[in-house]
């Protein structure tokens, strides 16, 4: 018998299509809404894939970070194309950062509502971070898990109240211009919350059915906000609202989601090296506020 000298351990590294295998064990693109555009967006799939990038938005100074970072995937959580497009010149700023990416030997995937639905997906860390206990999905999927669907609803450990609460929202989001806005009593007792990373206010009448204590979501819209918090004073003044930086409220989920892959690649013998970017892609720069007869401009960005 051939006796061992010493021992080594062969790094192995995924292809880009095994690394889309294992992100589809995680956040199957039959999650996806039907007018999402998730998954692969640049890249060969033979490609080696050493090292990951995840961003919330694949804009061009997260595309030139991954570049600095010799990062051989961008994974971000929006899409880079919604909506059909007929060039891909980097005369539009689309273009460039596709440009960017491909000339500099960069894949581009995107999970998006698929990452939104799945177990352990952006509204699953919300929740967690949150400290909910009792999740359920807001609105179920039609074709999945009974643990999936778009948005959570928990419950709070111990009621509180709803200004002590916002508190807790406010310290766990990463820190944008914009801030958090509330809607509701301040000294009002919540213990039921809803909540759906990015854009949820089309999910009002789940809310309602959950007769949940707090709805937290982004991009509240002027009219669907008011017309929830009128119906909500016929009611007994609930859902209280909590409006949040989009981007804060899906940044939360990439240091989770980054794990995660890496976890299940390890599981298949690979090897890969991931990073989160620090880059603030929230739109807003600064905002003015007033109080007290003055304006103050307050700016929170990293």
């Amino acid at each position: 018998m051939a006796s061992q000298q010493g021992s080594s351990q062969t790094t192995i590294h995924p292809t880009l299509s095994q690394v889309i295998e294992a992100m589809e064990s995680l956040w199957p693109l039959s999650l996806q809404a039907g007018w999402d555009a998730s998954g692969i967006v640049a890249g060969r799939p033979e490609q080696i894939i050493e090292r990951i990038h995840w961003a919330v938005d694949p804009v061009q100074a997260v595309a030139d970070e991954a570049v600095g970072y010799d990062a051989d995937l961008l994974i971000t959580h929006h899409p880079l194309f919604l909506k059909p497009v007929t060039s891909v010149a980097a005369t539009t700023f689309k273009g460039k950062v596709v440009h960017t990416l491909v000339e500099n030997s960069c894949a581009l995937i995107t999970a998006h509502t698929n990452a939104d639905s799945a177990v352990g997906g952006v509204s699953d860390v919300l929740a967690e971070i949150l400290g909910l206990e009792n999740i359920v999905p807001l609105a179920a999927a039609e074709d999945g898990l009974v643990e999936e669907g778009i948005g959570r609803v928990g419950t709070l450990q111990h009621a509180m109240q709803l200004e002590d609460f916002a508190a807790r929202v406010y310290s766990a989001m990463p820190a944008v211009a914009g801030g958090v806005r509330v809607a509701g009593d301040p000294n009002g007792i919540v213990s039921k919350i809803a909540i759906t990373g990015g854009a949820g206010d089309s999910l009002f009448d789940f809310v309602r059915e959950h007769e949940a204590d707090v709805y937290i979501t982004a991009d509240l819209r002027h009219h669907p906000a008011s017309e929830a918090r009128e119906q909500a004073m016929m009611s007994g003044d609930r859902p209280y609202l909590i409006d949040v930086s989009h981007f804060a409220s899906e940044w939360l989920w990439l240091p989770t989601g980054a794990n995660a892959l890496e976890r299940a690649l390890a599981d298949e013998g690979y090897t890969v090296t991931t990073a989160v970017s620090a880059i603030n892609t929230d739109p807003w720069d600064f905002i003015l506020t007033s109080g007290d007869d003055t304006k103050t401009i307050t700016t929170e960005t990293e």
